[in-house]
């Protein structure tokens, strides 16, 4: 039987233990980081939650890591998705964030949070207006 990967081992640990917050990607397992558009689709096409924040990538890029959780790219793209969420097989819509701010698919004036350790980045090297990095939504 094949041994389990590190990675393995602490999701279960994590699992079994506590939360799942408490699951990290083995630093021989990250990759190239990037700020990213994350929004849900798990409550429709429209309107789900969405925020900015800083991703890591696997060696092949088709499994992202944002905190605790673990996307996998769609082997065919779903519709209007192009990852799911390995733990819950929820769907989402993940993509670089655009420099106008129109990141939703839809257009939609709902509030996107901007992780705290992106957001002057984000705000001065991405949108290039630095007057608003305090600004905690897009």
């Amino acid at each position: 039987m094949k041994k389990p990967t590190r990675l393995a081992e602490a999701a279960r640990a994590a699992i079994e233990g506590s939360s799942l917050a408490t699951v990290t990607v083995p630093t021989e397992r990250r990759g190239k980081s990037r700020i990213m558009y994350i929004e849900s689709k798990a409550e429709g096409l429209s309107g789900g939650s969405a925020r900015i924040g800083r991703v890591t990538f696997s060696k092949t890029e088709k499994t992202i890591y944002y905190r605790s959780q673990i996307f996998h790219r769609l082997p065919r793209g779903g519709f209007k998705s192009n990852y799911y969420d390995r733990g819950t097989n929820e769907d989402y819509w993940i993509s670089g964030p655009k420099k106008d701010g129109s990141d939703r698919l839809y257009g939609e004036r709902v509030p996107i949070e901007i992780d705290e350790d992106v957001r002057e980045e984000y705000w001065t090297q991405i949108r290039s207006e630095p007057a608003k990095k305090k600004n905690k939504t897009a």
